[in-house]
């Protein structure tokens, strides 16, 4: 690599993190511009002279100096780097969740340029304070058409603003457990605004919407300048947009004299001109082909192996080596997104997209994170030899019940089955809930299969040798959580340590002829009363330390509390 290529790949690679700390930041403003003026409306449910004390503080964040550049630059930051997304994508063909956010991205000018010119521009050319009992007498009363819009668009505006953030946060650890409280949140403030503009509105009917000493001659003056200044924005906007366009259109017709081929492990091949990424190539040909992050290099979701042309690929700029170091990424390994072959090249995408998913981008439904839960592993104790001499039919009929019956008690517990593998079984709790409500959800889930299990013994006590028996293993702790297989068999599952070690305590409960062998970790978390129940240190394989565990033997009874939480 010679040192002038070098020092490009750092320059575009500082160049692209300015770009994506510049729309973070002013997406950032703009959300905390909308949030507080959302708000300020909600305060108008209680009287017009509350919203219009909290009107002053807000002109004062926001109507000085600094507050006017840091918005208004902001919003115009924000603008251009949406033009740019427009201009840079080799392709329209995205998802439809990327189509939504930048079509939202450019409707936000054009509905806020009437709330602007309305309010801070027509005060300036009139002298009419816009306070709320004229702007909501106006929106209300004379001109309801545009209230309308208005609130359209603060839907619209708000709508873009929590996409943006979602997309931002999603990944956070923290997030799942905040993401109902910020949900409620991005509903209910556009709600109380709503309805603090209608009750505003119904209080402004009843005054004067013109203080006295101002000349009717110049609001109609400055009504006409701001229609004026409106369509000019709008004129501007189109032009702006089409330039855009036709800038794209041409660049498009001069790189398609440069055509490279991408080839794909199933045969499949697409032609594209040179700076097309792999992940826009997958997407003109019409080949699924997973990007969480919607193509920003921020997941790793649509690595690629290059399997030919290696050699006379492009070196990854900043944002690409730094998730690939992160990952621990082999050297053939390559963000489709980030990567932009100049020679034709052969890849095989590592995490593949489910085919039957039409549409393109489509995602799996759950991508890779880490997270807290609980993990149970049963099984039942002797089943080789219980099987024996039964005719397949009969061992069929009492896997499927002991499986129903496993089934009903996880998902009655708020767990996830997981999977089966012969006679045992495995579930997940914790997927949407804290380590704690997991834990607790793990004990209900043993109480309500060994109650299901005795319950099955005595039913068939005659076609059985004896009663069935269980074995249980349970540990908590931080696990890869995400949809995992091949093609049609794609399911949420998870993976790690806190799985491994959790399969082992199920064998341990074996060796121990014990019902339950839970972690004291987890026993701890769940807040039952395991103090009862013999502690251990055992030795698990593949672990360094030992684990200390609660051994329930056949016929002990569980703590009271997870009885009485099953029986809830």
């Amino acid at each position: 690599m010679s040192e002038r290529t070098e020092s490009e790949r750092r320059r575009a690679g500082r160049f692209e993190a300015r770009l994506r700390t510049a729309r973070l930041g002013s997406g950032l403003v703009l959300t905390a511009f909308v949030a507080l003026h959302l708000a300020n409306h909600a305060v108008l449910l209680i009287s017009l002279e509350d919203g219009e004390a909290m009107r002053r503080w807000f002109l004062a964040l926001w109507r000085n100096p600094v507050g006017t550049v840091l918005l208004y630059g902001s919003a115009l930051v924000h603008f251009a780097l949406t033009m740019q997304v427009v201009y840079r994508r080799r392709t329209l063909l995205m998802p439809a969740r990327e189509a939504f956010q930048i079509g939202l991205g450019l409707a936000i000018p054009l509905l806020l340029a009437e709330h602007v010119l309305g309010t801070r521009v027509y005060h300036a050319l009139s002298g009419v304070p816009d306070t709320y009992d004229f702007v909501a007498r106006a929106l209300w009363v004379y001109s309801p058409w545009t209230g309308a819009r208005q609130s359209f668009a603060t839907l619209v505006v708000w709508g873009h603003a929590c996409l943006g953030l979602y997309f931002w946060l999603r990944y956070r650890p923290w997030f799942g457990r905040w993401a109902p409280w910020l949900l409620i949140l991005a509903v209910l403030l556009p709600v109380l605004a709503l309805l603090g503009f209608v009750d505003a509105g119904r209080e402004a009917a009843l005054t004067d919407p013109v203080p006295s000493g101002v000349d009717a001659a110049v609001i109609a003056q400055a009504l006409a300048t701001k229609d004026a200044l409106l369509r000019m924005v709008y004129a501007t906007f189109a032009t702006i947009f089409a330039a855009v366009l036709i800038a794209r259109a041409l660049r498009i017709r001069r790189e398609r004299g440069q055509l490279i081929e991408v080839r794909y492990a199933d045969g499949r091949a697409v032609r594209v001109a040179r700076g097309h990424s792999v992940l826009e190539a997958s997407r003109i040909g019409g080949i699924p082909h997973n990007a969480v992050c919607g193509g920003k290099g921020r997941c790793s979701t649509c690595r690629v192996r290059i399997t030919a042309g290696l050699d006379r690929l492009p070196v990854p700029n900043a944002v690409e080596a730094a998730t690939l170091e992160r990952i621990g990424a082999e050297p053939d390994v390559r963000l489709a997104c980030q990567l932009r072959p100049v020679a034709n090249v052969s890849v095989t995408p590592i995490l593949a997209a489910d085919r039957r998913r039409a549409g393109v981008g489509v995602l799996p439904s759950t991508p890779g994170r880490e997270q807290d839960v609980a993990v149970l592993f049963c099984d039942i104790r002797g089943f080789t030899s219980l099987s024996d001499r039964r005719l397949p039919f009969d061992v069929v009929f009492l896997l499927n019940r002991y499986f129903s019956l496993v089934g009903t008690a996880v998902e009655r517990a708020g767990g996830r089955l997981d999977k089966f593998v012969g006679d045992g079984a495995m579930a997940i709790f914790g997927l949407d809930v804290t380590r704690e409500e997991a834990c607790r959800q793990a004990g209900v889930a043993a109480e309500g299969i060994i109650t299901g299990l005795d319950t099955m013994s005595r039913e068939l006590e005659g076609e059985l040798p004896g009663p069935l028996r269980v074995a249980i293993g349970i540990h908590a702790g931080r696990a890869i959580v995400g949809s995992m297989g091949y093609g049609g068999v794609m399911n949420v599952t998870a993976i790690g340590d806190t799985v491994n070690t959790a399969s082992r305590l199920e064998a341990v409960a074996k060796e121990f002829d014990a019902a339950i062998v839970i972690s004291e970790r987890a026993a701890s978390a769940s807040n039952f009363d395991f103090s009862s129940y013999e502690l251990r240190r055992v030795d698990i394989r593949g672990v360094r330390q030992p684990v200390d565990v609660r051994v329930v033997l056949p016929g002990a009874p569980l703590p009271a509390a997870s009885v009485g939480e099953a029986a809830a």
